[in-house]
């Protein structure tokens, strides 16, 4: 019995949306169960998908927490 585990950051896909929509994880589950089966031969209702919204506070990219980083990358967009 897989389970997988998905991690997605909490900000949604558009301007709109402040977390993953429930068509998009829904899309998420059915596409990693049927991966899953094709590579590994594993049953649909054997397949567990778990999906975990991580909030932006709760995460980091270069060293640092991830709103600061893209503070300092836009930064040196500006300064080419």
């Amino acid at each position: 019995m897989p389970i997988v585990t998905i991690q997605v950051t909490r900000e949604g896909t558009t301007p709109d949306h402040q977390s993953v929509t429930a068509e998009e994880k829904a899309k998420l589950i059915k596409g990693v169960s049927e991966l899953l089966l094709d590579v590994l031969n594993k049953p649909l209702e054997s397949t567990f998908v778990v999906v975990e919204e991580v909030d932006t506070e709760n995460w980091g990219w270069g060293g640092l927490p991830v709103l600061e980083y893209r503070q300092q990358l836009a930064g040196r967009k500006k300064d080419l």
